[in-house]
């Protein structure tokens, strides 16, 4: 099968072909896209260099699937030039999500709206997708009607320039600056623009995402997203309060068998998710899970993930798994 990946020299796209391999996706020709100043540059995939080439290029190839990690506004001018040649598109970009016509989907959530119709399939938000994972057993068992959130995210969410930035602080090194802020021993409150209501637009996606996917506009979602000094992956303080009441030994279980979820609880060996855990794996970790004591049918947990990899790559190649064991490629 033939598999481009759009915006392959960035830190996604690097993530996109080592997540490709590593799942040995049955992958006959790469056609690695970038830039026209990336043009020419060679990738490594399976112990072999590729040679980067460019848009038109790409759709000349006609690939049966592309991965796109190259931002907004290239998905919107260019995803529906793939579609129109027959090449699905899974993007990874904010373009397409809240598109009422674009399917949003986590595998272990929602993978059953997608059809072989479906030729543009946008990827969630990566602090979106753990939350998402790690809720969808628990409403379906005892119905959510509201949740808040509290996110520490990974500077790697922002790119290269932000681990730049944190690596140079460290060295005392002056350099360019992805953050208005020091990120080294900082932590910042912000992540994306601030909106008209005070919320940031990484905020209103967590709102408007997590209702999109798990298909009840009737659960209520706030969030603060904070940007923190972090290399391996998302975390976030997840507050659920329920319709129905729900025993922790039932909640622990129900996670424990959920695909795609590794619980990590054991108070007296202090075991509990971090980015440290995460890094380079596919899962999503939780633990903390406790009774929120303060009123009733409600619960805390910590929910931990590699924001590259199950917020983004990861994510996107068990959407093109599923396209293709349920024969919609």
């Amino acid at each position: 099968m033939k598999v481009a990946v759009v915006g392959a020299t960035g830190l996604v796209g690097s993530k996109m072909l080592q997540v490709l391999e590593e799942r040995n996706f049955p992958v006959s020709e790469l056609i690695p896209v970038a830039s026209e100043k990336s043009v020419g540059k060679q990738v490594m995939f399976k112990g072999n260099p590729y040679a980067v080439v460019g848009m038109e290029a790409v759709i000349a190839a006609k690939p049966a699937v592309a991965l796109f990690s190259a931002g907004g506004s290239t998905s919107l001018e260019w995803a529906p030039k793939f579609a129109a040649a027959g090449i699905k598109v899974i993007d990874n970009s904010s373009a397409w999500r809240m598109d009422p016509t674009k399917k949003l989907v986590v595998p272990e959530v929602n993978a059953a709206v997608l059809t072989k119709d479906d030729f543009i399939i946008a990827n969630p938000n990566c602090s979106t997708i753990q939350m998402v994972v790690a809720l969808q057993p628990l409403h379906k068992a005892f119905t959510i009607k509201r949740i808040v959130v509290s996110t520490y995210q990974s500077v790697t969410g922002t790119g290269k320039k932000a681990v730049d930035q944190l690596m140079n602080e460290r060295k005392g090194v002056q350099g360019e600056m992805a953050y208005k802020y020091p990120i080294d021993l900082n932590v910042i409150p912000q992540i994306d623009v601030f909106l008209e209501n005070g919320y940031t637009k990484e905020e209103m996606k967590m709102v408007n995402e997590t209702k999109k996917i798990m298909q009840d506009d009737n659960i209520r979602v706030t969030a603060t997203t904070v940007r923190i000094p972090v290399i391996g992956g998302h975390s976030e303080s997840v507050n659920i309060e329920f319709e129905k009441e729900f025993e922790l030994p039932n909640i622990i279980n129900l996670l424990n068998n959920a695909p795609g979820i590794v619980v990590q609880q054991d108070d007296a060996a202090q075991l509990y998710p971090m980015p440290l855990w995460a890094h380079e794996k596919d899962e999503v970790f939780v633990g903390r899970i406790r009774r929120d004591e303060t009123q009733p049918k409600t619960l805390n947990m910590w929910v931990v993930s590699d924001n590259l990899r199950k917020g983004a790559a990861t994510n996107a190649v068990q959407i093109a798994e599923y396209l293709l064991a349920n024969h919609l490629l």
